[in-house]
């Protein structure tokens, strides 16, 4: 068996940064094999200069709206761009599919292993099915009204079915049948009927839901106000049904997910501190994992807001990282996210940024197994970040894949 010897600045195992006395060691096939001294390492060594660190995981993306890039405007506030998405998805299917497969080479240029993707139709499927890289599958349930979740729901289930005949990898890890939940769009578009019905395929999976993306999402459920009120009345929804909870909506929802194993909360711009404890609390109780995807570049395009990150930390919060859609975003690098946390947030280190972006990443969608860190037996891939500054991820940074 022929070796790979990889050696850098710095040396991000997943968890912490080693120095350059440190040489990675994989088989042919990327595998890790293990880390070692330089000076028992022997020749044949390849050094890099800047930090090599397992690949990256895009815990979020839409990736079935790549086509939509640039097409709508920057700033409009949620509610508005959650109508032209509604409204202006409809593209011939020859785009969306090469629209597709671009954004997955994107993906895959800028270092990214594997994603965690919503999926409201079957048009990504062909492109996954060649597993170029590892997907989660986040089937997406919305509706509103009662009257329409079984229809909802039987339509998703659909969906969820063709997924479950991807075909099985040869890259050890989990097969792609496995990697699929249903998923509820957002509080404010799933009725108590529809999850109801949706509950059973949470079952000891990974699933998500876009949280409290914008600021009036908690008036919503505190007292039947804000701005979501407008967007029924766009739509057309008769939302005189619904009685407000009194509570947040991330209180309101969150028991909801009982059964799941880990759960996605994607966003999280306007959350609070007490829904923080509140977190911390039934993760506790039901022995789930709940864990903050933050997407900051999709934040400053839709809302130019930005989540509380340094209240995240202080609450010992699980966080990950993902990109959204090309539909609300520049562009889809994990990296270019850290740099907008980094540029904001300037006292997270850099192993804690990069670890947000792998190991917590990999935890988050159940592939710990076989990505997110340096360990033996694992194939994460291998990302080279140049251009630090000081050792910290800076504006001018660069990642790109060696393994």
């Amino acid at each position: 068996m022929s070796y790979q010897k990889l050696n850098a600045d710095h040396l991000f195992t997943g968890t912490e940064i080693l120095d350059q006395d440190h040489v990675l060691i994989t088989d042919e096939k990327g595998f890790i094999q293990d880390i070692i001294p330089a000076k028992d390492a022997g020749e044949d060594i390849q050094t890099f200069e800047g930090l090599l660190s397992p690949g990256f995981i895009n815990c979020h993306c839409h990736l079935e709206l790549s086509h939509m890039k640039g097409l709508i405007p920057e700033r409009t506030g949620l509610v508005d761009f959650v109508f032209n998405i509604v409204t202006q998805r409809h593209f011939p299917e020859e785009e969306i599919l090469d629209a597709i497969t671009r954004a997955e080479d994107e993906m895959i240029n800028n270092g990214i292993v594997a994603v965690g993707d919503i999926c409201n139709n079957t048009l990504t499927i062909p492109q996954k099915s060649k597993q170029r890289l590892a997907y989660y599958n986040f089937i997406e349930v919305s509706g509103w009204l009662p009257q329409i979740a079984e229809l909802r729901f039987n339509k998703s289930k659909e969906y969820y079915d063709a997924f479950s005949q991807l075909r099985t990898p040869d890259s050890g890890l989990p097969t792609p049948g496995s990697r699929l939940s249903l998923a509820p769009h957002a509080p404010y578009s799933v009725s108590n009927e529809l999850w109801e019905l949706i509950a059973p395929y949470f079952q000891n999976k990974t699933s998500c839901i876009h949280n409290q993306e914008t600021d009036f999402e908690d008036a919503l459920f505190i007292n039947g106000g804000g701005d979501f009120i407008r967007m029924y009345e766009m739509m057309k929804i008769d939302n005189s049904f619904f009685k407000p909870t009194g509570k947040s909506s991330l209180r309101s929802y969150l028991p909801k997910f009982k059964g799941a194993k880990n759960v996605l909360l994607v966003h999280d711009t306007f959350i609070k501190e007490a829904d923080l404890s509140f977190i911390k609390f039934l993760s506790e109780q039901e022995q789930q994992q709940f864990f903050c995807c933050l997407c900051v570049n999709a934040n400053t395009y839709i809302e130019n807001a930005l989540p509380p990150v340094e209240m995240m930390r202080k609450q010992n919060i699980n966080i990950t990282i993902g990109t959204d859609s090309l539909a609300s975003n520049w562009g889809l690098s994990i990296l270019d996210e850290l740099k907008r946390i980094r540029q904001h947030f300037s006292s997270v280190p850099i192993s804690e940024l990069l670890q947000w972006a792998t190991i917590n990443g990999a935890k988050a969608l159940q592939l710990q197994q076989s990505l997110g860190s340096f360990e033996k037996g694992k194939k994460p891939g291998v990302v080279l970040i140049e251009g630090l500054k000081n050792g910290n991820i800076a504006e001018a940074s660069t990642a790109k894949p060696v393994l």
